[in-house]
């Protein structure tokens, strides 16, 4: 594999790049097992979870949120 500096990343035209971080999170996604938690991270998603299973409401729609945050732009 050849090597690439960051420098050079970052010349690419931004949909490149973004496209270059999908492929890099798509790999990454495809064996979570190999992502490291630390304890203070497994708390806090612990944490999250039960407070999703005690109101698991489906929340707002994106039209919606979408909607309130280009009026407050």
């Amino acid at each position: 594999m050849s090597s690439v500096s960051i420098s050079d990343l970052l010349k690419l035209p931004v949909a490149e790049r973004i496209r270059l971080v999908e492929a890099l999170w798509d790999s990454i996604a495809a064996v979570p097992e190999s992502v490291e938690l630390t304890p203070e991270l497994r708390r806090e998603l612990d944490m999250r979870w039960e407070a999703y299973e005690r109101d698991a409401s489906p929340g707002e729609a994106w039209s919606d949120v979408r909607a309130r945050v280009l009026r407050v732009g």
